[in-house]
């Protein structure tokens, strides 16, 4: 009598086993290592490059704005009255080599003399008007 299988339906199952195990793995391998590998070093190589691309054009707006002013030798604080005319004040002080010195000084001009305003002027040498940096 024969055995409940025989060797070739063995030899069948064994193969197909065989390949559906080298498939799955396969498939397993395709969808579990290479496609995610491929993708997320796409993606990392293109992130460094964001990165990098606005750190380059960070420094760049900043070197262009950094570039050297012309910076005021000292600075005057200028007396406007209620018309909006220039007028001197006697007494006050009007020439200061720091810009902070002067708005203090401008400040404390203001609470003295509340009809009046001031300017606080830089003395630049080539420019052929006067700036106004601060204005009470």
């Amino acid at each position: 009598m024969g055995m409940p299988w025989d060797l070739g339906s063995a030899k069948t199952y064994v193969l197909m086993a065989l390949a559906v195990l080298s498939f799955s793995h396969l498939v397993v391998y395709i969808f579990g290592q290479l496609i995610p590998n491929v993708v997320l070093s796409f993606f990392r190589f293109a992130g460094e490059t964001v990165i990098l691309g606005t750190v380059l054009i960070f420094a760049f707006v900043w070197l262009l704005r950094a570039r050297p002013h012309n910076r005021p030798k000292g600075y005057f604080v200028v007396t406007f009255d209620v018309y909006g005319n220039e007028s001197e004040i006697d007494g006050i002080r009007t020439e200061f080599k720091t810009s902070d010195v002067a708005w203090s000084f401008m400040k404390q001009y203001k609470r003295a003399y509340p009809l009046y305003n001031f300017a606080l002027v830089g003395d630049i040498p080539k420019a052929e008007k006067r700036t106004i940096f601060r204005y009470i």
